[in-house]
């Protein structure tokens, strides 16, 4: 069955309504550590932490200059907190040395930056800067495969092919509707299939039911 993809957008706004990111911040400073420390760790995590943290490193040259032995012990719970801390320290550098502290705005400048990949990018892009962007983290990668909406091995040809297939003004809307989607219904482990206004043509569903 042919999916269509605009149909699974209305459809996927009309239970969630306007969908925003879940992490908490004040500035692009502050989304992009969030950011960060939300690889592999809940957005509720994250924001836990960072309601400590951004008192302690509130810009830039406050993280560039952190202890990394502390700052693990601050990232701690969000998992790899090792690599996190060094990711978050050297971004802050960075940002210092070549950015004047400020959070650049291309993505290229973006994916430059110590520890920030594709998808950091991209979301900065789009909730930072209201930039067309698509971000694919493991929801956005599961659901589109799952509903057939693309087919791909990895997150880069997923983004890819979800660029060709969803109208630009839409990509970062849709990014965000299918995270609160995997987040909360198509689960990686149990989703509720049940409670799927999608299972007439989901390929999960369908094989495993």
């Amino acid at each position: 069955m042919k999916v269509d993809t605009n149909e699974i957008y209305d459809m996927l706004l009309q239970r969630f309504g306007k969908a925003e990111c879940e992490l908490e911040h004040k500035n692009n400073f502050e989304l992009i550590v969030a950011v960060i420390l939300s690889a592999r760790c809940t957005d509720k995590r994250v924001n836990e932490i960072t309601k400590d943290l951004f008192k302690k490193y509130p810009d830039a040259k406050s993280l560039a200059n952190a202890n990394i032995e502390e700052l693990e012990k601050e990232v701690y719970s969000c998992g790899f907190y090792k690599n996190k801390a060094k990711n978050l320290i050297s971004m802050a550098r960075d940002l210092v040395t070549r950015f004047n502290g400020e959070v650049p705005s291309s993505y290229e400048d973006l994916i430059s930056l110590s520890g920030v990949g594709r998808k950091t990018a991209n979301v900065v892009m789009f909730v930072g800067f209201k930039k067309p962007a698509i971000a694919v983290d493991t929801h956005v990668f599961r659901v589109s495969n799952r509903l057939g909406i693309v087919e791909a091995k990895t997150p880069l040809e997923c983004e890819l092919k979800l660029q060709k297939k969803v109208n630009k003004d839409k990509w970062g809307n849709f990014h965000h509707l299918l995270v609160l989607f995997g987040r909360y219904v198509c689960k990686s482990r149990n989703p509720y299939c049940k409670d799927c206004e999608f299972k007439s043509f989901c390929k999960y569903f369908n094989k495993n039911k």
